[in-house]
């Protein structure tokens, strides 16, 4: 009965191991085959990061949803496939980086496959054979590339468009400047700083349909094709998924509507007068202030506190903490602010592996980067008040804390007043410059409003009042408040 049940306890760990050893041996190749299984991804959000400014492909409406061909493709594809999709609008570079920081699940933004972006991404099947085109100003006498001798052309940073003007530039002697957003290269075109744009067939034909001022000269040359990347190794189900649903909307003709959609629309917005154009932009131009104001805020608040705890570990003649407040703020003042956006929201995620959504990066960078001059303008002002005040309170008997809450503080406040208004000023100012990772405040609404119509002097004529106004009156507000602290 021993030896039955020693043979029985042999027999059932035998098993138990070939269990756990098949499990080991299988459980990778089971668990990847359902991490690439297209069907894993019902149910799931993605965000999808993508260019601000690349008509027809992705542009924002009259209503300020974003639209174009490959905002359509990917909406149909996660209806068919059950997915959803969070667009990230932040422009072509950045999308590209917010993949690789994994800020972002998928970049799709008319992005030619290259072998060389394939070592850093995974594309799915081609979605559009793109081509390009060379567009000069209409009145130009311009016809071909032999009148670009001693001339300058833009193209767009990392697009096709580029690669092909400098690969010819040697051969016909002409310089060629890479610009970042479609409607600024129009524009350098249109004003005469620069001869001819090489870009995209469909986008340049979206532009002159809008009545851009531009013309093409030259027939189109056959470019690569576009595709929807993944980083290299990374959402594989996504992929699958993408490239079955591309499949069926192929199929069943609902690929041509969208494409068709797009490229034969023509623009009513161009006819529009400066007021009807106001008007129809007034809601989003709107709605970009409001994001300018709130970020300003919430970033002065945060700088005013940075700026009195460092301010008085400068003035408090303790080592350690004069020596942390003025690495503080020697990094945030002698770095630019983009490349502090950059850190915080692509950068800082890469370490981490944490996402940071593009307010919380866009308030983070303001406030660090407002709180080391607020830092300064404590310091500063305490340090103006006369020495012989804090002499003369420690004789009367008060302790430092005491000196300071009571006599020098109050002082400070009334001298240091004008340079605080200043640096609210500046940090309004400096939001505009978050538009660059998406941050939707006022230069970044007036830069989606542009890339549908391309009326870039109308639009940055309101964009400009707008700044104006509001400055002018938190600055006069801001005056009043000052004279009645130092009356």
């Amino acid at each position: 009965m021993i030896h039955v049940s020693q043979r029985v306890r042999r027999l059932t760990s035998v098993i138990m191991a070939a269990f756990v050893g098949l499990v080991t041996l299988m459980g990778p190749g089971m668990t990847q085959a359902h991490a690439d299984d297209s069907s894993s991804v019902k149910g799931k959000t993605f965000i999808i990061a993508t260019d601000t400014t690349f008509a027809p492909f992705e542009y924002r409406d009259a209503s300020g949803e974003m639209v174009g061909i490959d905002m359509d493709l990917i909406h149909e594809i996660a209806i068919r496939e059950g997915f959803e999709v969070d667009i990230k609008a932040i422009g072509f570079d950045a999308a590209l980086q917010a993949v690789q920081a994994k800020q972002a699940d998928a970049v799709l933004s008319g992005m030619t496959i290259t072998d060389e972006r394939k070592k850093i991404f995974d594309f799915s099947d081609p979605y559009f054979q793109s081509g390009v085109q060379m567009a000069v100003k209409e009145d130009s006498d311009i016809a071909g590339y032999e009148d670009l001798k001693g001339k300058t052309v833009v193209g767009k940073t990392g697009a096709e468009g580029l690669s092909y003007a400098k690969s010819i530039s040697k051969k016909y002697g002409f310089t060629v400047k890479a610009l970042d957003k479609a409607d600024t290269m129009y524009s350098e075109v249109q004003t005469g700083n620069a001869a001819a744009v090489f870009d995209d067939y469909p986008v340049l034909a979206y532009g002159i349909a809008q009545g851009n001022g531009l013309k093409t000269v030259t027939p189109k040359v056959a470019g690569g094709s576009y595709g929807f990347a993944v980083l290299k190794g990374d959402n594989a189900a996504l992929m699958k998924a993408f490239n079955k649903g591309l499949a069926d909307v192929k199929a069943d003709g609902t690929y041509d509507k969208i494409v068709d959609k797009y490229l034969k629309a023509s623009n009513s917005e161009a006819d529009q007068s400066f007021w009807q154009l106001f008007v129809t932009s007034f809601p989003a131009l709107m709605k970009g202030l409001g994001m300018t104001l709130a970020a300003t805020a919430l970033s002065l608040l945060f700088a005013s506190i940075l700026g009195v705890i460092f301010g008085f570990c400068k003035v408090s003649g303790i080592g350690i903490l004069k020596v942390i407040a003025a690495i503080y703020v020697d990094i945030f003042r002698g770095t630019p602010l983009l490349v502090q956006a950059f850190f915080f929201y692509f950068g800082l995620p890469t370490v981490t592996g944490i996402k940071i959504g593009v307010l919380t990066a866009g308030v983070l960078t303001l406030s660090l980067n407002a709180g080391a001059y607020m830092t300064e303008i404590v310091r500063g002002g305490i340090q103006s008040v006369d020495p012989g005040q804090m002499e003369a309170s420690r004789s009367l008997g008060l302790n430092w804390i005491q000196s300071m809450r009571k006599v020098i503080v109050p002082q400070a406040v009334k001298i240091s007043t004008p340079a605080v208004i200043n640096q609210f000023v500046i940090s309004l100012k400096d939001t505009s410059l978050l538009a660059v990772i998406g941050f939707a405040e006022l230069t970044y609404q007036g830069q989606q409003i542009i890339a549908r119509n391309f009326r870039s002097f109308d639009i940055w004529i309101m964009v400009g009042i707008m700044y104006f106004i509001v400055i002018f009156a938190l600055t006069k507000l801001s005056n009043f408040v000052d004279r009645k602290v130092n009356k």
